[in-house]
């Protein structure tokens, strides 16, 4: 059984001003294997975040099914974890009372919850910052932080909307690399939305590409390259090929970040 299967999803909603309706996604067929990495690209309007807040259950459906593990989703729940473009810390919260957040709202013990913690602040190379508070970190060890708190209730199924977007450019190549890494220690169902294709191809086994007007699938890639991936990688000929397939799939809709090689 696939983790998440999403089956001719379709949404429309009416724009309050001119009464207008508007298609944001049309017939979305997707599904992301259990254990799977799959990153969204598309332009910006084409429903990327849109698609992952009706997994997450913030949205309702228009048309269309969505099952994870095999049951429909019909609201929020504890299987799924999001992370914010921005951190979105408890700032009256130490890293560790943030990252044990949502496991004491799920009823955990104390020392449960404690060991966890523990568990996946020291995973995302936080040890040391547990009593530091969110505006003694870094842009970057705030979303470090931030995926900590997700991981740690160790859901279904971890939808990322542009987790790396806030931060500088050299910070978003390092924090590529610890994503990676952790990924790879907890080899969590991911759902990844991106702007930035090499993102996408250095983090993924799979990159859904999406046109706009209105939201849809044009593509599903394979990103057939071995893991553990080194940024180095980007300069290979097969990644730069891949980077190229997939610009041309989006050039037609609007002007898209690409790598520079």
């Amino acid at each position: 059984m696939a983790k998440l299967e999403i089956h001719n999803l379709s949404v429309e909603y009416t724009l309050k001003r001119t009464n207008q309706s508007v298609l944001a996604l049309q017939a979305v067929d997707l599904t992301v294997q259990n254990g799977e990495f799959v990153a969204i690209v598309g332009p910006s309007g084409c429903g990327k975040t849109t698609l992952l807040n009706l997994v997450a259950g913030l949205w309702p459906i228009t048309q269309g099914k969505i099952h994870l593990n095999g049951r429909p989703v019909q609201g929020p729940g504890n299987d799924r974890a999001m992370v914010f473009q921005t951190p979105a810390l408890l700032p009256w919260r130490t890293v560790q009372a943030n990252v044990g957040y949502g496991l004491t709202l799920q009823g955990y013990s104390r020392l449960e919850t404690q060991a966890r913690t523990q568990r996946f602040i020291e995973l995302v190379g936080l040890a040391g910052f547990e009593e530091s508070y969110p505006h003694e970190l870094s842009g970057g060890m705030q979303q470090r932080a931030n995926l900590a708190r997700a991981l740690a209730v160790e859901p279904a199924l971890l939808l990322l909307d542009e987790p790396l977007s806030a931060v500088d450019a050299q910070t978003r190549e390092i924090l590529q690399i610890e994503l990676q890494r952790i990924w790879l220690a907890t080899r969590h169902s991911a759902l990844y939305v991106t702007h930035q294709i090499d993102e996408a191809i250095f983090l993924a086994d799979k990159v859904v590409v999406m046109a706009t007007r209105p939201g849809r699938i044009q593509a599903v890639i394979a990103v057939d390259l071995p893991r553990p991936r080194p940024l180095s990688i980007k300069r290979h000929p097969a990644f730069i090929a891949l980077s190229e397939q997939i610009w041309q799939l989006l050039q037609r809709d609007v002007s898209f970040p690409r790598m520079e090689h």
